[in-house]
This record gives structure tokens, C-alpha cells and sequence, in this order.
């Protein structure tokens, strides 16, 4: 099909479209006329009204690649996505997800690697899915959108949502109605079971695209963000990645691919496809994705797993056939708020994990003298920072050891520092297993050092201080001014004195070198 005989069929989808809406808007009017017409003209009104039963009737897209990409049985196909969901464990994204970018190969090759993507959205909610997938059969320029009525899986039938779909089609000449490109194409079905097992009561605009350079793409992307700004909608952007002979040529491509993508170099990213130097057969749709993403303020990429079939299948000799196979999220960073209103770097539920860390791990070295096994995937948890834990008895210290410096993820930091509160701490005895339901666990997560000349940007029971002179070095918490209710004066010559071994005075010395942190506190 021609370009312009699609674009034929756009301005005929856009007067169905204008006569639809005039229907709608006239359906009193619409039934006098109706009913006239059958009266006196029974010819004329026999077609009028199989004109409105083609307005109105719905158009169910019959899935084709059911039974060849993923199992036809609904039982076993929603069995085969569960499993993948079992199996994985993707990286938490504290924040509003806008993207996901998933593959289309057969469930065999490339579902693992797809739930990575669709399970982190699960339990979400969006009232719309945008589906951006590549035309494996059909040559064409623009955009074809499907209109109306539903796509069936054998999971069920999704509505399509007709007010996106007709907005995107009558803001920009891009877009049009091509039900040929719908035809036998996988990259918009192979999607729907895992957005089904994924998320419940939504609609789904499905969108092939075919040929489009980086200035079509840019108009296609700002369309999209026109007609899903404010709304609540989620992008799938349908790719597989490397296609071609060479198992170690695909990992390097992909790794370069994704690298694009993840620092967002779109321009770049276009400019590398066309040259070849890198490959996504559903390239316009990622860069589309990256496009409108970045419009709407969803700045950061998380890819969440990688693969290819060399490496699902386990056969990586020269000459054998590979496809790779990738997942990621765009996303936008939403920090949680403290009770002042300031941004915190964990959410309750990170701090509640972190609390249950380090009580089982005393419990576990208390009782089996070994240290706890725990592996978390959360990118707060298994970030670096600093961290300080303390153990109180009905009140009272019992145990307090940090590091200053995050040498380690922060879920093991808080494992260890836990055992060294409770039996390495120089000023009490080890803790007793039978005393640790009487202590509470409280934990301190760092911000990095910053090194300060000017002693008024110490802020009294906000910012902790670290001394150092020499070899000697101390260190103050921030919740020790709040405990003590100490001046800066006070706070600072205590810390001098009676952690880092100096003078009182020697904060005064211009030689010493004062470094302050804020910190996370909460407790159980």
C-alpha cells in the first residue's frame, strides 16, 4: 500500500470520525430523521441505518500469533506468565513509571525477559496502555492506529480507547487508520497476556509504525504527549534488539544500545540505527518512547535484564542465529517526604526492610554465630551510603556502629553494622540473645561528607559532624544534639574531647578539618 492511499484512508476515517461524533451529539435529531426516513423512503432509510451500525458496531481484532508466539489455551498461557513472574525479581523503581520497553519474540525465547518489565508495573493502575510496535510485513511511512472496538487474546478482550485514538489521528496527519498493518503482526499482540496478568481495567490505543525519520518522530512523540498529558497512562514500547549471526557481536551492539538509551542520547541513538551501528527492529517506537517521555518529565531509565537466544538456548557458536532480548523502565523519581516536608532517600516500606534486616541478622549471629543471607534487588537498598546502627535497652544505649563512607549496598552495611552494634561495640558486653526482645534497633542512613569552612552551616539536630586532625577523627550523629540539647559550641568541643580524642577547643584550630552530614533516622 502507497503512502498516499493510506493517508486516502485517514481522510476517510476523519469524515467517519466527524459524521460518528455528530451522531453522538444529535441522537434525537439522528432518530426523528431515522424514523422519517423508514416511514417514507425504505431504501434510503435501510442504508442509513447500515451506515450507523458500521459507526457504532464494535471491530474485534482477532489475535494471529495465539499458538505460535505464546500458548493459545488460556489456562496454560496464563500459567506460562505467572511462572515468569516467579522467576523474577526486577530492580524497585521508587517513582511514576511512564515506559516500558519490552521484547515480541515467542514467550520460549524472550518472556522471561518481558516480565521483567510488565511484573514491575503490576498492581499499578493506568486507564490507558499505549502500544508501540514495529511492521514486520508491511512498508509504510506515519502511523497506523486502530481505531475501535477491541483486540482479543485468549486471556479475554481489551477495549481499545477510541478518545486517544481518534485525538491522535485528528492532531497530526501522521497518523492513520491502516487495519492492513494490523494484520498478522505480532509486536502488538505478543504484549497484551502480560499487560492482562499485569494490571486490571484498562484500555489500549495500538499503534504500528512504520518508516518515519527523527523529524516525523519528533511530531509523532509530541502528538502523544499532547493527547496522554494529565491522563494516566502507561507506554509499551515493543522491540527485539540484535538480529544476526554473531553471539559476541550481539552482546557488544546491545550493550552500546543500551548504554543510548539509557543516558536518553534519542538523536544519537536515531543516528546509530540508521547507520547500523546499533539495531532495535522496533527502533522508532523506542525513540518515539524516549521522546515523549522526556517532554513529560520521565527522565531516568532502568534496564532491568538483558538476554539474547544464544544464551536462552545455550548454544553460542559462531554462525548460529541470535536475537536479543531486553527490558527497561522510564520513570520519573518520586522521593518520599519526611514529616517536615522534606525529601527523605527511603519510603517507609525500604525502612521497615531495613529494620527486619537487622533484627534477624543479630538474631541469626546471636543464635547460629553465621552471618544472615538475604540478597535484595531494590535500587535504594543496594545503593551506597553511610550507616550507623544503635541498639537501645528500655531507653539507654546499648550498642552503637557505623561507617561514615557506604563501602557496601546498604542492606548488607545495615546487616553488619546490626552484628557490630550488638557484640563489637568496645563500651558494652555482647548482647545476650535473651535480651534481644528488650532492644529497640534504630538505623542512620547517611548523606556523603560535605567539608565545611563556615561553622554557621552546622545545623543543630539536622546535620551530624565528623572531626578529623591528623590521625585523630570523631564523629557526632545528628540526633546527639537533639538528645542532649547542647549548643554548637558545646556539641563541637564535646565531639573534639570525647570522640576524636583532641582538646576541647581544637574545632577552633584552623588545621582541623570539620565535615557534615545529614542523616535518615527512624526506628522500630
Amino acid at each position: 500500500m502507497t503512502y498516499c492511499s493510506a493517508r486516502c484512508k485517514a481522510q476517510d476515517a476523519k469524515l467517519k470520525l466527524k459524521t460518528q461524533n455528530f451522531l453522538k451529539k444529535n441522537f434525537k435529531l439522528y432518530t426523528l430523521v431515522l424514523r422519517f426516513s423508514l416511514f417514507a423512503f425504505r431504501s434510503l432509510g435501510f442504508c442509513i441505518l447500515h451506515f450507523a451500525f458500521l459507526c457504532y458496531a464494535q471491530e474485534i481484532k482477532e489475535p494471529s500469533a495465539s499458538g505460535r508466539f505464546y500458548p493459545a489455551a488460556p489456562a496454560q498461557l496464563s500459567q506460562t506468565i505467572e511462572r515468569f513472574f516467579d522467576e523474577v525479581t526486577p530492580q524497585q523503581i521508587k517513582g511514576d513509571i511512564l515506559v516500558v520497553i519490552a521484547p515480541h519474540a515467542g514467550y520460549q525465547f524472550s518472556g522471561r525477559t518481558a516480565a521483567y518489565g510488565f511484573k514491575l508495573v503490576e498492581g499499578r493502575h493506568f486507564d490507558t496502555v499505549l502500544i508501540l510496535g514495529p511492521s514486520h510485513y508491511v512498508d509504510f511511512r506515519g502511523a497506523s492506529v486502530w481505531l475501535k472496538g477491541a483486540f482479543r487474546s485468549p486471556l479475554g478482550d481489551i477495549p481499545v480507547d477510541e478518545d486517544i485514538a481518534y485525538e491522535l489521528l485528528l492532531n497530526c496527519p501522521l497518523f492513520f487508520s491502516y487495519p492492513d498493518a494490523f494484520l498478522g503482526e505480532h509486536s502488538i499482540e505478543v504484549e497484551l497476556p502480560f499487560l492482562q496478568k499485569a494490571l486490571d481495567n484498562f484500555k489500549i490505543v495500538p499503534i504500528v509504525l512504520g518508516f518515519n525519520k527523527l523529524e516525523k518522530c519528533k511530531e509523532l512523540a509530541k502528538t502523544i504527549t499532547k493527547a496522554i498529558k494529565g491522563k494516566n497512562c502507561l507506554i509499551v514500547a515493543s522491540s527485539d534488539m540484535y538480529h544476526g549471526f554473531d553471539y559476541q557481536q550481539a552482546g557488544l551492539m546491545d550493550i552500546y544500545t543500551l548504554s543510548l538509551i539509557k543516558e536518553f542520547k534519542i538523536e544519537e541513538l536515531y543516528q546509530s540505527l540508521r547507520e547500523g551501528r546499533a539495531q532495535l527492529c522496533g527502533g522508532t517506537g523506542v525513540v518515539i518512547a524516549l521522546l515523549a517521555a522526556r517532554d513529560l518529565g520521565f527522565n531516568k531509565v532502568e534496564v532491568l535484564n538483558y538476554t539474547n537466544t544464544s544464551e536462552v538456548l545455550g548454544e553460542k557458536q559462531k554462525g548460529q542465529y541470535c536475537v536479543g532480548y531486553s527490558s527497561a523502565v522510564i520513570y520519573k523519581e518520586n522521593k518520599e517526604k519526611d514529616e517536615e516536608g522534606e525529601e527523605g532517600m527511603l519510603s517507609e516500606r525500604q525502612r521497615k526492610r531495613l529494620l527486619e534486616i537487622a533484627r534477624k541478622s543479630i538474631e541469626t549471629y546471636l543464635s547460629k554465630g553465621e552471618k544472615l543471607e538475604v540478597e535484595e534487588s531494590d535500587s535504594s537498598l543496594v545503593s551506597l551510603h553511610g550507616t550507623f546502627v544503635t541498639l537501645r535497652k528500655h531507653t539507654e544505649l546499648r550498642g552503637c556502629i557505623g561507617n561514615l563512607v557506604g563501602q557496601a549496598p546498604l542492606y548488607l552495611t545495615v546487616r553488619d553494622m546490626a552484628i557490630e552494634a550488638a557484640v563489637g561495640d568496645p563500651r558494652f558486653p555482647s548482647l545476650k540473645l535473651e535480651e534481644l526482645s528488650e532492644v529497640e534497633i534504630e538505623i542512620s542512613v547517611l548523606s556523603p561528607l560535605e567539608k565545611i569552612t563556615d561553622l554557621s552551616e552546622i545545623e543543630m539536630g539536622k546535620h551530624g559532624v565528623e572531626i578529623r586532625k591528623g590521625f585523630h577523627r570523631g564523629v557526632f550523629l545528628p540526633q546527639v544534639a537533639t538528645e542532649t540539647g547542647w549548643s554548637r559550641e558545646e556539641f563541637l568541643s564535646n565531639l573534639c574531647a570525647h570522640k576524636a580524642g583532641l582538646p576541647f577547643d581544637a574545632w577552633k584550630d584552623p588545621s582541623t578539618e570539620i565535615y557534615i552530614f545529614s542523616a535518615e533516622v527512624f526506628c522500630e
